[in-house]
């Protein structure tokens, strides 16, 4: 075995092993949230384009800065997929299906819409702050961005692909999309790679409070009368349901 194989079966390896069985077996029906998503974001994506559907899709999934609190909450959960319209369409939907795909068998459906609402919901209130803030802090955004409409279904993937690569021991994954998402700040500078640094940002800390409830739980058991130290779980892998 050659040096980059070990080195990707170490990274990947975990992860692949998980991911294999369901896939094998059932194939597009191991991940019907998955598929149901690639067919909504496809579906959004025909109907913003017509004449007749853009301003419909505005209204019901399209979030800005701009718009009161409340609407923009309520536009959040469809926002996840509506894509940018000035992107390939096919790159949103190949992204959705493997990596919601991937997350669906590893950590289960409503997991993986928790953890891409969260991501999305961080770059939507990061927006807000941002702006308030203004163009000279350093987490600031000038008030143009107010306008600009948020990031659609690539903050949720982003998040997505850290908390798989952070739970499934891939590190270096998950060093290189953060250090992608830190180059496109860098290079572009703009609210969409700011937006996805929040999202990452996000589901860390998402994943930091889980591990930490767990330890306490099992802390806590463990001093009850009658139980035995070490009798928890690890916590890894299987999450899948």
């Amino acid at each position: 075995m050659t040096p980059l194989a070990r080195w990707a079966r170490a990274e990947w390896g975990l992860l692949y092993a998980t991911v294999r069985g369901p896939l094998a077996k059932r194939r597009l029906r191991a991940v019907p949230m998955s598929v149901a998503a690639v067919c909504l974001t496809a579906l959004l994506q025909f109907v913003q384009n017509q004449s007749w559907g853009y301003r419909f899709v505005q209204d019901v999934g399209s979030v800005r800065a701009a718009d009161p609190l409340w609407t923009a909450l309520r536009r959040t959960p469809l926002s996840l997929f509506v894509p940018a319209l000035d992107l390939p369409v096919w790159g949103a939907l190949a992204q959705i299906l493997v990596v919601f795909g991937i997350a669906e068998v590893c950590l289960g459906w409503w997991r993986t819409l928790t953890v891409a609402y969260v991501a999305t919901l961080a770059g939507t209130l990061y927006a807000r702050a941002g702006i308030a803030l203004g163009p000279r802090h350093p987490l600031g955004l000038p008030a143009s961005d107010a306008w600009v409409v948020d990031t659609g279904p690539s903050a949720a993937v982003v998040g997505l692909a850290v908390v798989l690569g952070w739970r499934y021991g891939a590190y270096a994954t998950v060093g290189v999309v953060a250090a992608a998402m830190v180059a496109e700040v860098v290079l572009k500078d703009n609210l969409a790679g700011k937006e996805h640094l929040a999202a990452i940002a996000s589901v860390l800390a998402l994943g930091a409070t889980v591990v930490a409830g767990r330890r306490l739980d099992r802390r806590r058991r463990q001093r009850r009368p009658g139980s035995r130290a070490g009798s928890g779980r690890s916590g890894l892998p299987p999450i899948q349901s």
